[in-house]
């Protein structure tokens, strides 16, 4: 009997992939993306302030901007399965002991150093540059599903943990989303994730193995490498293209890491009930699944920097509108322009820079481009929790997230793609083509 990975007609294996790193986002990014539904419950049982715990939050998030180089490189020499299962399993175990939390300090070690350096090896920095391997023609959509994980978890994973907590308490909650990865997510990833398609006897995008091709196979169109594609991962930063694409990306955490923290605190202080709060955030990690697949899917037929930059200054415009309009209705119009804004970046981001610098070095550049966006997220958790302290708002917060999105969309923009991505290169000649 043959298997069904090899069988020309059956269903091309990378898509497994990518639904096992959809699940994994699903689970992981959905209970660390609820940690905003703990403020409350932790005030009333230990006294905690916002600022108190927006900082652990904060040191959370630079922990897991720096695990993403450090796992990138780990991906690089290791591959992806062993990365992904420690991970998976240390993130799971953190998520079970949050339900015996106890003080601030614990929060601290756990939260903000085991479950958050852990969450880095099953992020993009991983899954990322293995979906890359997997799939070529189709790498913005397989990608963009892929991502789509993460806001599907936020839909789904945020309202039940509420539910949790309301038919039993804040540890439950939190007891079963560590066992929903530990007995979910860890089995699927060890059973499902493989490293490269060529040891499968398979190609990129489902493609016929060369060696079942017949004799007069048909010409393949190859392309010339692109001019930055680079042997050493430390060349990358001699270019211009991953200092604008970081600094974009830094941009993007600092607009969308804060609002997975603070949203549900902002939209009870504007008047919304915690369940309807819970509610609009799972309506705006719907519209992310919108975004993501569409521009992912768009993505693949035209450019990415053009999307790229559009997408930020769409997100500018919705931080913009809560300066101008007040209340309830202002942030579900909010919610919808972030919801299809938010994740829509992610596989544009990871996309460009797999073809502008190629695949030997994609986990740590990976690493390196998201530690700037975790880095943006850590600095915007931390001061609008101070800002809201302080003057009682979070208007300043936005106020900051509008301007700097302008700034990240004019950065994306200048990226010269048609001259330096792989997609865009001349067809190489013959004698190039066996040479390479």
């Amino acid at each position: 009997m043959k298997s069904p990975a090899l069988t020309p007609r059956a269903t091309f294996y990378g898509w497994f992939i990518v639904g096992t790193t959809f699940l994994m986002s699903f689970l992981a990014v959905g209970s660390r993306n609820g940690f905003g539904l703990f403020f409350k419950p932790w005030q009333e049982s230990f006294g905690w302030s916002v600022g108190t715990i927006s900082a652990v939050a904060a040191v959370g998030t630079v922990v897991n901007g720096v695990s993403q180089p450090i796992l990138g490189r780990l991906y690089d020499r290791f591959g992806a399965r062993k990365v992904i299962l420690v991970s998976l399993l240390l993130f799971g175990l953190g998520t079970v002991a949050l339900s015996l939390l106890n003080s601030i300090w614990m929060l601290l070690f756990v939260y903000g150093f085991v479950i958050s350096f852990a969450a880095g090896g099953i992020s993009f920095v991983t899954t990322g540059p293995l979906i890359a391997r997997w799939f070529k023609k189709k790498r913005g959509t397989a990608m963009a599903i892929q991502t789509a994980g993460a806001p599907v978890g936020g839909m789904l994973i945020v309202p039940f943990t509420l539910y949790l907590m309301l038919l039993t308490d804040w540890r439950i909650a939190w007891l079963v989303l560590g066992l929903l990865i530990l007995l979910v997510g860890l089995p699927m990833a060890a059973f499902w994730i493989k490293e490269d398609p060529a040891a499968m006897g398979l190609e990129p995008d489902g493609g016929e193995p060369k060696a079942k091709r017949g004799a007069a196979p048909k010409p393949e169109v190859v392309r010339k490498p692109a001019p930055l594609e680079c042997e050493n991962w430390m060349q990358a930063f001699k270019s211009p293209p991953i200092w604008q694409l970081a600094g974009a990306y830094f941009v993007c955490g600092v607009t969308t890491t804060v609002l997975g923290i603070h949203f549900v605190p902002f939209a009870t202080d504007q008047g919304m009930s915690p369940g309807m709060a819970a509610t609009a955030f799972g309506f705006m990690s719907g519209l992310n699944v919108v975004g993501v697949l569409a521009t992912g899917w768009v993505s693949d037929r035209m450019g990415r920097k053009d999307l790229l930059a559009g997408t930020y200054f769409v997100r500018g415009l919705g931080y913009a509108m809560l300066l101008f309009i007040p209340g309830v209705p202002a942030i579900w119009a909010f919610a919808a322009i972030a919801g299809l804004s938010w994740i829509a970046t992610v596989p544009l981001t990871y996309s460009l820079t797999a073809e502008v610098y190629g695949l030997k070095n994609m986990g740590t550049l990976s690493g390196i481009v998201t530690m700037s966006h975790q880095i943006g997220g850590a600095v915007s958790i931390y001061l609008a929790g101070f800002a809201f302290d302080r003057f009682g708002s979070y208007t300043p917060t936005w106020a900051v997230a509008a301007v700097l999105l302008m700034l990240a969309a004019a950065l994306s923009f200048s990226v010269r793609e048609r001259a330096l991505s792989a997609r865009y290169q001349p067809i190489a000649t013959p004698e190039h083509a066996t040479a390479g």
